[in-house]
């Protein structure tokens, strides 16, 4: 909601860590970009665990994080589809702030994010699934 307000290249606090830090950008949108991978993969991990889709832990961490870095792409796409259409409005929309490396980085920070979650939070999630299924096997 911070983001849409001010625009991702103009939010207070990010700003003055530019000033503070030397920083040639405002850098809230990688925040963003960081909870796009992070989210998505604790969804993911769910539904693919609760659903049984996916067997072995390996391959439901390569299928999450796949998932999370297509979903992280075509968000990359609709921003490029969108300042197509927005002509001049295109750069405070996207928030590049002349950064051409923009959109690799997001995605970076998306997988960063989905790898994070899945090596932090997983002993945890699995730990609550597991009580989840206590729960509903006693009433």
């Amino acid at each position: 909601m911070i983001g849409g307000h001010f625009t991702y290249a103009e939010v207070p606090l990010f700003e003055e860590m530019k000033q503070a830090f030397g920083f040639t950008r405002n850098n809230y949108d990688k925040v963003g970009h960081f909870a796009q991978g992070l989210v998505p993969a604790l969804i993911a991990r769910e539904i693919v665990i609760r659903k049984k889709v996916i067997q072995g832990a390996v391959w439901q961490g390569f299928f999450i994080v796949s998932f999370c870095l297509a979903l992280s792409a075509f968000y990359e796409l609709i921003e490029w589809w969108v300042a197509l259409a927005t002509g001049e409005n295109a750069e405070a929309f996207l928030g590049t702030q002349g950064y051409i490396w923009d959109t690799q980085s997001d995605m970076s920070l998306a997988l960063l994010g989905a790898v994070s979650g899945l090596l932090i939070l997983s002993k945890l999630h699995d730990r609550q699934l597991v009580s989840i299924i206590k729960e509903s096997n006693i009433k």
